[in-house]
């Protein structure tokens, strides 16, 4: 059967934010469940504000809360994989990956011709599978990478806006050295989370078995050994972003975990990440447009010591956000 034509389009007006729906967006990066009344609290406004301004943005295509498990704490490996593949085939292929449950960040970059995700693999659960065993087969696939992210560096993109004590009166307190059990009924409130990570907890009730007083207490036990965490779906694109891209960097060793460090301060990543392979460094960046691209890319990128290759393959479409499923 021949693949289906598929076409996608991301097409949304830019938002503008102003002060306090940048602390709202601070506030939910620090806790996506916080109510919020406590939010408000800590903002200094009403709660009517901040409900009327999470449904805007929510509303809007901007962000939502998404429920995700750390992977490493429940014996999980993270995967950033780039495949090439021939022309007008890559759409239904990166579709077929987007329908996966541990596959996430999917893009097509370089024209259409590449497609690159993040999908993870348990060591424990699941030792003698081959990563791409799992992965589609494809004779239009004509060349797979695959490189295991070794440790992640990240930051809240370009709008930190709360005080110091604003951030300690609404993070979490995580303790990862928590022994802590996983089993069926955490599995589908995650499920549940990953769609909406504010889902009630009558929502997680219903698909867990479990009462809503059991469910309260168990994704607060999750989230504080650090098993439970609560990411910001965003469309960069809402916001204005246009050129994003991913980077992939052969930084000398002695120089990686200083620059890898250099570029989580940078407004324009939203995440870096060493990984094994002939490249050590993978980053993804969005910028306004092309001259905002390339003058970071040459500047900022650029003035790092250590990096002796980088290869930069532009993002022309997202599939899949965290967790997100975008409409093809």
């Amino acid at each position: 059967m021949a693949d289906p034509v598929i076409s996608y389009r991301e097409v949304m007006k830019p938002v503008t934010l102003d002060s306090v729906d940048r602390q709202l967006i601070h506030a939910l990066d620090l806790d996506g469940r916080a109510p919020f009344a406590r939010i408000a609290d800590v903002l200094g406004v009403s709660e009517n504000t901040i409900g009327r301004r999470y449904r805007r943005l929510r509303q809007a295509g901007v962000l939502r809360v998404v429920g995700a498990v750390a992977s490493a704490r429940l014996g999980y490996e993270l995967w950033t994989v780039r495949f090439a593949c021939a022309p007008a085939s890559s759409i239904p292929i990166a579709a077929a990956l987007a329908k996966r449950p541990d596959t996430f960040w999917i893009h097509l970059l370089s024209g259409g011709t590449e497609i690159a995700c993040t999908t993870q693999s348990s060591i424990e659960q699941e030792p003698d599978v081959l990563l791409l065993d799992k992965l589609p087969r494809s004779s239009r696939i004509t060349s797979v990478s695959a490189h295991q992210m070794l440790h992640g560096f990240t930051r809240l993109g370009g709008w930190p806006a709360l005080s110091e004590e604003q951030v300690a009166a609404l993070q979490v307190p995580v303790d990862p050295a928590e022994e802590i059990t996983f089993d069926e009924a955490d599995r589908r409130i995650v499920q549940v989370l990953a769609e909406d990570g504010r889902a009630s907890y009558g929502e997680l009730a219903a698909a867990s078995g479990l009462s809503e007083s059991t469910v309260k207490r168990r994704i607060e036990t999750l989230r504080q050994s650090g098993v439970l965490t609560y990411q910001l779906d965003i469309s960069l694109r809402a916001l204005g972003f246009h050129s994003e891209a991913r980077l992939w960097m052969a930084v000398r060793p002695s120089s990686v975990v200083a620059v890898a460090a250099a570029l989580a301060e940078h407004e324009e990543v939203q995440f870096a990440a060493v990984t094994t392979g002939p490249t050590n460094l993978v980053a993804a960046i969005a910028c306004r447009n092309a001259a905002h691209l390339y003058e970071y890319l040459t500047e900022r990128v650029g003035s790092l010591d250590g990096i002796q290759q980088m290869e930069t393959a532009p993002v022309v479409r997202t599939v899949k956000r965290s967790g997100s499923l975008l409409p093809l």
